[in-house]
């Protein structure tokens, strides 16, 4: 990573109120960050591409980088000296008219830039070339090698190709080194300030670097701080005068530093009494020995009074925080204090501000870094001994019926952290060689059909860029004839070549691999049967579920039913499969199967089997074995079933739909954030036990919901009214054999999502399954007595992953990313817990 030339001291923006103009403050650093990364003067003035929009249309655009590396433009004509005019519309909060917003992207919005033409834009472009004649064709060829994609807001894409060959790989090095500089740079700052930095050139339009009264209180629409105007304009002259700006100056406007400290001021000067101000009195005295009030604390008593007493931390000394404290008081913050009086020894004290920075900042997450740092040693174990992050129809973008099929939608559930992967396959045309082309599509339905080479080339791009991925498992529908599966066979091995995992006849005895062994691997579940591979065979899958619900809307007849029960399977694709699935009759005969048997089971046939007498030999059966569960066939708008009652009881792959955000899907986002997001969490011991008296860790959690910090509008959107924010808290439990749900909801706070205060009441949680339990933060804004209420921002923590104390609690959009304005989102809470046995877990 790019090093970084140490901040200066904290700025302060603040003008001595004798003087009589506007006194220089310290300079933003984080605003000029970027200003020293390389980049071409091609282009900062703009380099030629081919753009593709929402229809798959295609059209002639230039790409530029902004002089201070922040900005990202692409436009249809070239801009001139850095301005870009009317044709402004920034994407990084906006949440939505398509192609018209598209004009430029902030660096911050950006999530990932990926090579190829892997997103549904890039679909739509080439199916309207092949089906069009040149002439007519509004697209233009396109050559994926000289084609990207950059990813922003979680499931935005500008999809682009460079008209030079040469010059794709370049513009990507500079992009993902920006990147690398702004994540490094952005660590050094306040949220505050990122969180300015961030709107600013959406208010700031005449590039003036300042900003007026009337756009100033476009800066408070947008961070979600109403304040009428007539108290806004009084406010600002009264902060213009106290730090020494004239009449005159005053009317120019505010700096960038000079905006920050106004924001910080009208948090500090609240009516209401600041969590962070009672803590701060509480933990360490209202005075100091001299007599007179805390303005600092030093690292000892930092060290005894919270971090030990308080946060109930263990691993921590002297040392550590004083590291800590030089980390903070090199953090570039607003202040509107004297200036910092902490100039030498910055390791022995921190003041009110930056212990408050310390408490938003990531370092005091609730979620344990240590159980959310990826684990290498823990991967040696068989795969039956993990929680698998598992999709199901992944190819969908929408409901079962009538939706797109997109190849798009492996790689969006792959870099969620999906490892577990679905093609539904079906025998498709002919080439013009005849050979045959295997689809994906959901079968008999209105669903649109993609064909299976393409999602084999989609993930071996993704394991092109990320080659230590722990094993992508394919889950194979199959619904082909031989001469299909044929095909689909050869396309696995020429594709995938020595990605693909083939077992051997005495890699199928004993334990199942472990997930480091196959490190880098596409492994596939499919069929593997005994004896002449051609032969009939019979299984709990999909189809009879998928059959069922179509049955139930009138899709197809009773004969297309028994037409699929009997498949046979090629020899040249069952040989390729590891995981064979087969029929439930009982457990005593599913434990005594082979390891690599599996079996597949509907959330119906979950809710049945964890109620029988017998269900701890499930709990059995999935120490040795493999259970896939998957929505019932009737959510037929892709709907998600909740994946509690599956975990409880050891099966590693609980597939959901990725493409419907939901409580469920947020869950399991919460789940797979241990472990470095990899897509495998090691069950508990309580699950992979033989003893069968031992019971789940039960546990007493206390939640205090105390305030919340930069907030934004639903879907991070830059226009709309200030929102009334308040916190839903949900624990998903489990206890014999159900899943228990517990809700308790705050207080709404009226416009304001800067910094809502809540402090108020306490919310106890009995825990009956410790080990697999989830607490569900999440973020709502109140709406009128007649609509609905929008989400805003969610975090789901595993009990077992929780600390203690008070503690920051980031926030993540629908997509499970903090990108945009989502990256500086935030609450304080206070945690308790009591009465558990989470060292045992």
């Amino acid at each position: 990573m790019m090093g970084l030339p140490p901040p200066p001291p904290p700025m302060n923006g603040v003008a001595s109120p004798r003087s009589s103009g506007r006194a220089p403050p310290a300079r933003s650093t984080f605003k000029s960050s970027l200003a020293n990364v390389p980049v071409p003067t091609k282009l900062l003035e703009g380099v030629n591409v081919v753009k593709v929009g929402t229809s798959g249309k295609t059209k002639k655009s230039f790409l530029t980088v902004s002089a201070d590396r922040f900005t990202v433009y692409i436009t249809t004509s070239k801009v001139k000296d850095g301005k870009i005019g009317l044709l402004r519309r920034v994407i990084s909060g906006d949440g939505g008219d398509g192609e018209q917003s598209e004009r430029a992207i902030d660096i911050g919005s950006i999530d990932r830039i990926q090579k190829g033409q892997i997103t549904h834009k890039f679909e739509l472009a080439r199916k309207s070339i092949s089906i069009g004649s040149p002439r007519r064709s509004r697209c233009m060829p396109l050559d994926p090698n000289r084609c990207f994609s950059i990813m922003f807001r979680g499931e935005r894409t500008l999809d682009l190709m460079t008209e030079e060959f040469d010059n794709r790989d370049e513009i990507l090095d500079i992009l993902n080194k920006i990147l690398e500089v702004y994540q490094s740079a952005k660590s050094q700052v306040g949220n505050d300030v990122a969180l300015l930095r961030y709107i600013w050139i959406d208010v700031d339009k005449d590039k003036s670097n300042t900003i007026d009264c009337n756009e100033l209180g476009k800066v408070l629409t947008r961070i979600n701080f109403y304040m009428k105007k007539s108290q806004l304009e009084s406010t600002y002259q009264s902060f213009g005068k106290i730090i020494g700006l004239d009449k005159s100056t005053r009317r120019k406007g505010l700096t960038f530093e000079q905006c920050c400290t106004f924001l910080h001021k009208i948090k500090r000067d609240t009516w209401q009494v600041k969590p962070v101000n009672q803590i701060w009195f509480d933990l360490f005295g209202e005075f100091m020995n001299n007599g007179t009030q805390r303005t600092r604390v030093s690292a000892e008593s930092f060290l005894r009074k919270f971090l030990i007493k308080k946060q109930k931390e263990k691993d921590v000394d002297l040392e550590k925080v004083r590291k800590m404290f030089e980390r903070l008081n090199q953090l570039e913050i607003a202040n509107v204090a004297s200036p910092n009086t902490l100039d030498s020894d910055t390791y022995m004290y921190i003041d009110k501000d930056r212990f408050e920075a310390y408490l938003m900042s990531a370092e005091n997450d609730v979620f344990d870094p240590k159980k959310e740092q990826f684990d290498q040693a823990c991967m040696k174990y068989s795969l039956s001994e993990y929680w698998i992050n598992s999709s199901h129809n992944t190819y969908l973008t929408g409901d079962q019926l009538a939706s797109q099929s997109s190849v798009e939608m492996y790689m969006y559930a792959l870099y969620r952290g999906c490892r577990c992967v679905e093609l539904d396959t079906w025998d498709g045309d002919y080439d013009a060689h005849g050979v045959p082309i295997p689809i994906v599509y959901h079968g008999r339905t209105m669903t649109t059909k993609i064909t299976f080479s393409d999602i084999i080339e989609a993930v071996k791009v993704f394991l092109n860029f990320n080659s230590e991925s722990y094993p992508i498992i394919f889950s194979l529908e199959n619904h082909c004839s031989i001469p299909f599966q044929e095909v689909m066979a050869k396309q696995l091995l020429d594709i995938l070549g020595d990605y693909l995992y083939i077992p051997s006849e005495a890699s199928l005895k004993g334990a199942l691999p472990s997930p480091e062994s196959l490190r880098g691997m596409v492994v596939l579940k499919g069929r593997r049967p005994a004896g002449p591979t051609t032969e009939e065979y019979n299984t709990d899958d999909e189809s009879t579920d998928d059959e069922e619900s179509l049955l139930h809307t009138g899709e197809i007849s009773t004969d297309h039913v028994e037409i699929t029960l009997s498949h046979r399977m090629a020899p040249e694709l069952a040989r390729l499969t590891v995981f064979h699935g087969i029929k439930f009759k009982n457990w005593d005969t599913s434990i005594e199967n082979p390891t690599y048997h599996m079996h597949s089971f509907s959330e119906s046939k979950v809710r049945s089997l964890s109620k029988q007498a017998n269900s701890r030999q499930w709990i059995e059966y999935n120490q040795t074995h493999l259970t896939r569960t998957f929505p019932s066939g009737k959510r037929v708008d892709s709907s998600n079933y909740s994946p509690m009652v599956a975990w409880s009881n050891g099966c590693q792959l609980v597939a959901l739909n990725f493409q419907t955000s939901c409580s469920s899907l947020l869950l399991n986002d919460g789940r797979f954030r241990e472990n470095g997001g990899c897509g495998y969490v090691r069950k508990p011991c309580t699950l992979m036990t033989k003893d069968d008296s031992m019971e789940p860790a039960s546990a007493r959690l206390s939640i205090r919901v105390l305030s919340g910090s930069c907030l934004p509008k639903p879907k991070g959107q830059r226009r709309g009214e200030c929102i009334d924010p308040y916190v839903k808290l949900s624990l998903y439990d489990e206890q014999e054999g159900k899943e228990v749900c517990t809700n308790y909801t705050t207080s709404f706070v009226v416009d304001n999502g800067f910094f809502p205060i809540w402090n108020k009441d306490k919310y106890t949680f009995d825990v009956c399954n410790a080990a697999v339990a989830i607490l569900q933060l999440t973020v709502w804004d109140k709406d009128g007595l007649h609509s609905k209420d929008d989400f805003i921002a969610s975090a789901s923590i595993p009990i077992s992953c929780m600390r203690q104390g008070i503690r920051s609690v980031r926030l993540f959009d629908s997509n499970n990313t903090r990108s945009g304005a989502f990256d500086f989102a935030s609450l304080l809470i206070e945690v308790k817990i009591k009465q558990q046995m989470l060292e045992e877990i």
